[in-house]
């Protein structure tokens, strides 16, 4: 009886449940592939230049400013109530956007997405605090499997709704709203975690099992119904107060927690593998991230939504299922990816390139819709990959912190660029202009310094005699893109300028408002 009180107690489906639904409604959100329409049509009668220049680099602005204080402040707090104010901010952010006008009201939306953004860290990182580790395997599958599953009904609802229903934006922002509404509901009914990964962690960190690494073999072959008993799990055991918090004030133990994560970051970008993967992470991320929060205005510039069929969401659509089959046939490829993993960035990274290249000189809505497909699953699968080459000799604690740092100085990369070239306050640029100047810089320099790796691994002899065919063809391609790229970007930026410079004082046709001003504050 006592077992099954214990078992009862510590069951892992319930929060699992619980914060499935969470992700299902945070991610239900289908006006989102529609943002650019509905801010530049007669809701809210903004220019291209205003949301491409003034609003939506607050985003990027806030993300950054709240992501290192949201991540210990996640941590410190135990998830719950960062969840809690994730779903108050989507709530907030979707207020503003039904019901506010101008651009104050709109950069004030972006704001709080930024808030949204930054607190999506206590989302994943929730669950292993209140399940014990035999579980992360299958919980983890779970709740990355139901965002993705939100994610592509979403965009299907919406391209449904706006294409054979005629609905407008507005009332897409409206069951956007009812949904985020529920989403904040679910988060109630979350049990609190009694410990995390660093402020209220056990004494040694416990690597990540695989999948028959659950427990030890003594343990794994008695009833299941008294394991928990048995061997309790970390959040059993760590549900009593830390001694050494205990003993020490809160501001010391604050000091000691964060002198520890410098050095466990220390200690892991001090291997040379795991520095080249963690900066193909941030760089790539920060393209990826780039193109993700304007590609809607490309597609506006291309066909105007006023005027043109809008087929976003079936696009978002394919892209999240393209991006979710990519990383599960990962598993299925035999590739010795310590060898060959540098290859694959290169190549793949090129791709990414040439599908922004794609995007950048046709004016072909469908040209851009199918380079931004092959750009997101290119970047989906490469991520997959460098997820697996920096998680699989780290423990779990160690993963959340690079995973983070990585994000933060993806996140970092991505606001100079925006300062320097997105911002009205800087270049300024047009839309696409920042496709070649933002973008294709972040995956050339992803794609030069995994050829340089690659290229300082295949000089070793033995490879060299052993595969010559792959050092040639490899080296000679590398170094061709790494080449040619960069005048070629060199010179289409400077006569984009100069283009700029000499049309200073007329006034674009897409800067003009689209309908009369009396639809605006």
């Amino acid at each position: 009886m006592g077992c099954w009180k214990q078992e009862k107690t510590n069951t892992w489906a319930f929060p699992t449940l619980i914060l499935c639904l969470y992700g299902f409604f945070y991610m239900m959100k289908p006006s989102e592939p529609f943002l650019t329409p509905y801010l530049t049509g007669p809701d809210k009668n903004l220019t291209i230049d205003e949301v491409t220049n003034q609003i939506l680099p607050v985003w990027t602005y806030s993300y950054l400013a709240l992501l290192f204080p949201v991540f210990l402040l996640t941590d410190y707090v135990r998830y719950k109530p960062v969840l809690l104010l994730q779903g108050i901010s989507l709530i907030v952010t979707w207020l503003l956007l039904l019901f506010a006008h101008g651009v104050l009201a709109m950069q004030l939306v972006e704001f709080f997405y930024g808030m949204v953004t930054a607190t999506e860290v206590a989302y994943y990182a929730y669950i292993y605090s209140v399940v014990s580790t035999q579980h992360y395997q299958r919980v983890t599958s779970y709740c990355r499997s139901v965002t993705l599953v939100a994610a592509t009904v979403a965009a299907v609802l919406g391209q449904l709704l706006v294409s054979l229903a005629g609905v407008s934006y507005f009332h897409l922002n409206a069951i956007t709203l009812a949904s985020v509404s529920l989403a904040f509901l679910c988060a109630f009914f979350l049990p609190m975690p009694q410990r995390s990964m660093f402020f209220h962690r056990k004494d040694a960190p416990e690597p990540v099992p695989g999948p028959a690494k659950g427990l030890p073999v003594s343990a794994a072959r008695r009833p299941s119904s008294c394991q928990e008993e048995r061997s309790p799990d970390p959040a059993a055991r760590a549900a009593g107060p830390q001694p050494q918090a205990g003993n020490a004030g809160p501001l010391r133990h604050m000091l000691s927690v964060l002198l520890q994560l410098g050095r466990d970051l220390r200690q892991c970008y001090g291997s040379r593998q795991l520095l080249y993967w963690s900066l193909w992470w941030a760089l790539a991320t920060a393209g990826f991230n780039q193109v993700l929060n304007y590609v809607q205005v490309l597609w506006d510039f291309r066909a105007p939504s006023h005027s043109s069929a809008v087929y976003n969401g079936a696009v978002e659509a394919i892209a999240t299922f393209l991006g979710s089959v990519t990383s599960f046939l990962v598993q299925y490829v035999k590739i010795n990816w310590d060898h060959f993993g540098e290859l694959a960035l290169g190549i793949f990274s090129a791709i990414d390139a040439g599908c922004l290249f794609l995007m950048h000189f046709s004016t072909s809505i469908w040209a851009c819709y199918a380079g931004y497909l092959i750009f997101k699953a290119c970047y989906v699968l490469l991520l997959t990959i460098a997820t697996f080459q920096i998680a699989v000799n780290l423990s779990m604690e160690r993963y959340a912190l690079m995973f983070g740092f990585n994000n933060f100085i993806a996140l970092l990369i991505q606001t100079i660029l925006t300062i320097v070239v997105v911002d009205s306050r800087g270049l300024g640029l047009d839309i696409v202009t920042q496709v070649s100047a933002v973008t294709l810089l972040p995956i050339y320099c992803s794609a030069k310094s995994s050829s340089k790796l690659l290229c300082q691994k295949t000089t070793s002899l033995s490879f060299f005699y052993r595969n010559p065919d792959i050092l040639f063809s490899t080296c000679q391609s590398s170094s061709l893109f790494v080449i040619t790229l960069p005048f070629c970007l060199l010179m289409h930026l400077g006569l984009q300028m100069l283009v700029c410079y000499f049309s200073k004082g007329e006034t674009p046709e897409h800067n003009r408002p689209r309908y009369p001003t009396s639809f605006s504050s």
